[in-house]
């Protein structure tokens, strides 16, 4: 279906559905909805840029259960992962680095506390208020590492009373999921929450070498929040989580040979006779590998937010932050069920702090945000592949002699830690010129230090020298925004930014130290909605000029690289409409459009003997052309309780997965569709019944090519199938 097919096809479907007539209780004026991830409290309608809210019966069983499921709901925004971390991208800027360390160009932040490690980023997404979404750079207000946006997952708080939930999921593969919360009165000013999840499933398919699950799930969740609210000037909230997962989850896919591969089939078919997925009769889920694919992880974040307010018009903000990653996770390089040098064990363990300071003051025209902030990160990584017959595709003819036996025992190591130091202060002020004009002017200052030490050893190539490099930078990002209104219900807008990534330290790595990506953005946007609110309409263009991208790849020494890309420019046109039917109907509906390029890159092509290949013009990796999604709702009043009853339809352009644009790392054009019916009774019990990607696509979530040295396989991470389960939740 091209994009023309669905967006005809999204116009029959409202059609057709708001010719229903069924009673309900549903007002039908659409509520109000406020973002906080701005550092403070603005209407969604109000805030002159680009942003959606979800709300938190949104994230759940059903609906938003991993980071990567929310692409389906917010415009341009691509999500994945690999080597078990998040991989985000938000039109068309996001993590294109696949070295240790690597930061992505989205802001992840729970409750306003910066996530830095992209591993941790696929953690906490249970027991929400909602997800705040802030799409275009935030150089200004978050800096470091918001070139594509932020993401605040806002975490639900105590209540002044004993209450809470209790829900319960089973659904196919095996799922099994608990989650509950309950709020603790423990004074009159003092309250708790306590929320925890417990979440299994059988793999989405097999280790047909080994009988085993894999892309299955073993992960449990817990959070203890204590606020405290005298009713006085202060109030604090203290929250602890911890999080852990062990199961076989983040398998690497074959898909392949590629198209700089000599042979048509894997290395260690060639030289130990071994065989590949294909070859077994396994399906798109399935691998066939004499290695286990090992997720093990565990994460602690803590956080205290302090307010204080001085007067009606003054107050201060402490976010105090500290939190600890520590994960391990091995994969097969050589993609066969014969040891050919494929085990790899990743490891990354990451110590940090943040400390925020903001001060907002507010008269009638004017609102002023300031703020100084501090982050410190310990990373330790390492990457160690043994060279287990490796004799065989070096020399052969020594493979069970001693020499062939030290060959074999030697290592790709790649190990050294990084420290992490930030600096930044910033202030933005939003005046009131009249009733109508308001102008946003804003500025940052940012100060990044990294300090690396570590060894890369190649016993192959006789390779062993220390990594040890330090660099800092400094970037000021300004932003200025003229906001107009000419009527009630109508806001005009258009914004200058620029926006800052700080440049990296790779843990081990021989590359240089990168330089800084910076970009340079425009949009112009247009906010409304009707007289009686039932329905609201956002059309927002943007033109960005971005320098500098830092970009990983396998080189031709079989070592991964990251490099600076000299220049792209990404532009496009995004439309969201939501309203309400009456008569319980009501649809949200968006439709997006990005041409995003290089203009100036060079880099060795892995399919022509890594020769200087001019790359201009190319697609940027993981920017969809077009992005659209329909979901249509009817809700009312059904014998005793309500009845919900949901579809969504989401369809994507083909992408490309790397900077070559080659049919070997691509996904062609797909649509998802789901669907949920939930039923409330009592205003305690609710059961919903869903499904997933009902037509069962699938579909590739990210797609890399490997070292020479594996003869540049296709590997990569899939999708979910369809899934599909029932929840019931009892709440108290």
């Amino acid at each position: 279906m091209n994009i023309k097919d669905f967006a005809k096809a999204s116009g029959l479907g409202v059609l057709f559905l708001s010719s229903f007539q069924m009673a309900s209780a549903q007002d039908s004026t659409l509520e109000e909805v406020v973002v906080t991830a701005t550092k403070r409290s603005v209407a969604l309608q109000d805030l002159a840029g680009s942003a959606n809210v979800l709300a938190g019966d949104r994230v759940g069983p059903g609906g938003i259960q991993e980071v990567r499921d929310m692409q389906v709901d917010i415009p341009n925004l691509s999500l994945g992962d690999q080597f078990g971390f998040a991989r985000v991208f938000m039109r068309g800027v996001g993590m294109t680095s696949i070295d240790i360390g690597g930061e992505g160009a989205v802001s992840f932040l729970q409750d306003g506390a910066i996530i830095p490690r992209p591993a941790a980023q696929l953690m906490g997404m249970f027991d929400l208020a909602q997800v705040e979404v802030l799409r275009g750079p935030q150089g200004t207000l978050y800096g470091r590492g918001a070139t594509g946006g932020a993401i605040n997952m806002v975490t639900s708080k105590p209540g002044k009373e004993l209450g809470g939930y209790l829900s319960a999921t089973a659904g196919n593969f095996g799922r099994a999921q608990f989650q509950g919360a309950i709020d603790i009165p423990m004074g009159d000013a003092l309250s708790a929450r306590i929320a925890a999840s417990l979440d299994n499933r059988d793999g989405y398919g097999d280790n047909i070498a080994t009988g085993s699950d894999v892309n299955d799930r073993d992960a449990k969740a817990y959070r203890a929040t204590f606020v405290y609210d005298a009713g006085g000037p202060l109030t604090a909230t203290l929250s602890a989580q911890y999080y852990e997962e062990e199961d076989n989850n983040y398998a690497f896919s074959y898909f392949g040979q590629s198209a700089g591969s000599a042979v048509p089939v894997p290395l260690g078919v060639v030289l130990l006779g071994g065989k590949t997925v294909g070859m077994v009769g396994g399906d798109f889920y399935d691998i066939n590998s004499d290695q286990e694919p090992i997720n093990d992880r565990d994460g602690q974040l803590v956080n205290l937010t302090i307010d204080y307010a001085f007067s009606d018009s003054l107050s201060l903000k402490s976010i105090t932050s500290s939190q600890s990653l520590d994960r391990f996770l091995r994969d097969d390089l050589d993609s066969t069920d014969v040891n050919l040098y494929g085990q790899n064990n990743y490891i990354e363990e990451s110590d940090s702090f943040g400390q925020e300071f903001i001060l907002n003051y507010n008269t009638d025209r004017l609102d002023l945000i300031a703020g100084l902030m501090y982050f410190d990160e310990e990373l330790y990584g390492e990457v160690k592949v043994p060279m287990t017959n490796i004799c065989f595709a070096l020399a052969p003819e020594l493979c069970g002699t001693p020499i062939g036996d030290a060959i074999n025992s030697g290592n790709y190591l790649q190990d050294g830690d990084v420290d992490i130091e930030a600096w930044g202060a910033y202030a933005e002020a939003t005046f009131q010129l009249t009733d109508r004009l308001t102008v946003i002017g804003g500025l940052r200052y940012n100060h990044e230090e990294r300090a690396g030490t570590g060894t890369f050893i190649f016993d192959a190539i006789q390779l062993n020298v220390p990594t040890d490099q330090r660099a800092s930078w400094n970037d000021v990002t300004p932003r200025v925004t003229i906001q107009y209104a000419p009527s009630d219900t109508v806001m005009l807008y258009g914004t200058y930014t620029e926006a800052f990534k700080s440049g990296v330290i790779n843990t081990g790595s021989l590359s240089p130290a990168l330089d800084p990506e910076t970009v340079d953005a425009f949009e112009i946007g247009l906010k409304g909605q009707n007289s009686d609110g039932t329905l609201k309409y956002s059309v927002a263009a943007f033109f960005y000029d971005y320098q500098d991208m830092q970009i990983s790849f396998v080189d031709e020494t079989s070592t991964v690289s990251t490099i600076n890309a000299a220049e792209a420019e990404n532009s496009g046109i995004e439309l969201e409409v939501e309203g309400s039917f009456g008569n319980g109907f009501s649809f949200d509906f968006y439709l997006t459009y990005l041409d995003a390029e290089y203009q100036e890159f060079f880099n060795g092509d892995y399919a022509n003997g890594f020769a200087i290949t001019d790359l201009s013009g190319n697609t940027l990796p993981n920017a969809p052309e077009n992005t659209a999604k329909l979901g249509v709702t009817w809700e009312g009043q059904v014998g005793a309780g309500v009845l919900r009853l949901r579809g969504e339809a989401y369809y994507q352009d083909d992408v490309y997965f790397t900077e070559w644009n080659r049919a070997d790392a691509y996904q062609a054009s797909y649509e998802q569709y789901n669907a949920s019916a939930e039923y409330s009774w009592n205003d305690q019990w609710q059961l919903s019944v869903w499904g997933r990607n009902l037509s069962d696509e699938e579909v590739m979530s990210n797609n890399i090519i490997t070292a020479p040295l594996y003869d540049s396989l296709r590997v990569g991470a899939v999708l979910p199938p369809r899934t599909y389960g029932a929840t019931v939740t009892f709440q108290f």
